[in-house]
């Protein structure tokens, strides 16, 4: 009997992972022999993020398939590796001054975003389903860790009890899903199982039908979609802000990015078993995600909420499955991480030691006292409700572009009256900065770092609405 031979090594396409793997276990050696001043663990996580994203080009006449074909080198996973890094450099950064004021002096902080965002790069290089299992629980067990890491806070660890259970029960759902295929195509491989599946010899097989059904489950919670989004609103109020803004982005960006390998690239001529049931989970997250956010006074609790209804955009391109969906995925992402820092950074300047200041009423006659500020949130809020010419604008136009050129106008008509009912919330914050007296004073510490992060998030915005073109064609790039 002939040896098997050992699939091919190639350390070069996962230079991103053990880039950020190996600055992460260096950040926790130097934890050791450093004080209380965690300053030169955040240049370290800087530098690593710095070097993995500029590593991710190693790789040139892409896709670069390793690993035997579970591991891939292509544009999405690159451009979403600069998303991750891009997202985590921000979380980093707007950290600095928020853990000084509120005590956390945990230098496993800054390694445990260094190894999330590993997870987050696995997850959108994954060709095999073990590998995206792999990438979330990395992903999940970090931000479990981060979601408590305020040991003193009841509220952070009422967080990450809720976010640690239910993302367990998630996890089985989406680990049967995956058997269930795995019976079917007898592949975890999703070349393989995009074959199998095109030569028309499964598709009415009901094991591999309910998979479906269960991957769909367990990416929805992951990306909290509605309706297996109630762990987001608790789960975001509760978690430190930074940690907040950043599960927003970075965790969320690289889940869809693997639901989308996963329904349209692998399980394109099985759509008639999912597309309809992803349209009814796109318009409910749409419709309870703004309707939710209505109904909140909590800034923090406002925009989780708002985060499930930009899910619900975001399943549009999975749902369109054509040559736009994984450029407007990719754009909007990008676009939504700068409108999601700047919003939370802001968020954290409002706030003090034991007093966030999270209820809108906090917010009001902001724009009397610091108007620089109020007209900077202002920008991001009607980014989020896409108002042009700003980055939220482009994002979902280049989103409902992909869906309108396969037919889905209902669809679309849905997702823009959903647009217009979001800026009901986002005007409400507007007309509390405006509109309304002080109801006490603004005890505001203009930190360097967190006013950096507002900064490069309202560049980023106003940059990605009006001058959209190059990154619309890095995006587009194949």
């Amino acid at each position: 009997m002939e040896p098997i031979p050992a699939p091919a090594i190639d350390l070069i396409s996962l230079a991103p992972v053990l880039v950020l793997s190996v600055f992460g276990m260096m950040v926790l050696v130097t934890d050791l022999f450093i004080g209380k001043d965690k300053s030169i663990l955040v240049f370290i996580s800087l530098t690593g993020l710095l070097m993995a994203a500029v590593s991710s080009l190693a790789k040139y006449n892409l896709p670069v398939f390793s690993f035997n074909g579970a591991y891939v080198v292509d544009h999405l996973s690159v451009f979403f590796t600069f998303i991750f890094c891009i997202s985590s450099a921000l979380a980093i950064l707007v950290s600095v001054d928020f853990n000084k004021r509120e005590g956390i002096k945990v230098g496993e902080y800054y390694s445990l975003i260094l190894f999330c965002t590993v997870g987050m790069v696995l997850l959108a290089s994954s060709t095999d389903m073990i590998m995206i299992f792999l990438g979330i629980e990395v992903v999940s067990i970090s931000l479990y860790i981060l979601a408590g890491i305020q040991r003193k806070s009841t509220k952070s660890n009422e967080a990450a009890l809720k976010y640690f259970l239910l993302g367990a029960f998630a996890t089985g759902f989406l680990l049967y899903g995956m058997t269930l295929i795995y019976g079917s195509t007898g592949s975890t491989k999703l070349t393989i199982i995009a074959n199998v599946i095109s030569e028309n010899k499964i598709l009415s097989e009901p094991l591999m039908l309910m998979g479906v059904v269960l991957l769909i489950i367990g990416f929805g919670f992951k990306v909290a979609a509605v309706p297996f989004h109630m762990w987001a609103p608790d789960v975001y109020q509760g978690a430190p802000t930074p940690v907040t803004a950043f599960m927003a982005v970075g965790p969320k960006a690289a889940t869809l990015a693997a639901f989308y390998r996963v329904m349209s690239e692998t399980m394109p001529d099985l759509s008639y078993s999912w597309e309809i049931l992803l349209c009814v989970v796109s318009v409910l997250s749409m419709f309870i995600g703004n309707l939710g956010a209505i109904m909140q006074s909590n800034i923090k609790r406002l925009l989780a909420f708002s985060s499930v209804a930009h899910v619900g955009y975001l399943i549009i391109a999975i749902i369109a499955k054509n040559s736009l969906s994984s450029s407007s995925l990719m754009f909007y992402m990008l676009s939504y991480a700068f409108m999601v820092f700047g919003t939370f950074g802001i968020v954290i300047l409002l706030g003090r030691k034991g007093e966030e200041n999270l209820e809108l009423e906090n917010y009001s006659g902001l724009a009397y006292k610091h108007p620089v500020i109020a007209l900077t949130m202002t920008i991001f809020l009607l980014s989020l409700g896409g108002l042009p010419p700003l980055a939220g604008f482009v994002a979902k136009f280049f989103i409902f572009s992909a869906a309108l050129k396969e037919g889905y106008i209902i669809l679309v008509i849905i997702a823009v009256l959903n647009s217009a009912i979001s800026f009901y919330y986002y005007l409400k914050v507007i007309v509390f900065m405006y509109m309304k007296e002080p109801v006490k004073e603004f005890h505001i510490s203009l930190t360097p770092m967190t006013l950096l992060v507002i900064a490069i998030s309202a560049f980023g915005t106003i940059q990605l609405g009006i001058f959209p073109d190059p990154i619309i064609a890095l995006a587009q790039a194949n």
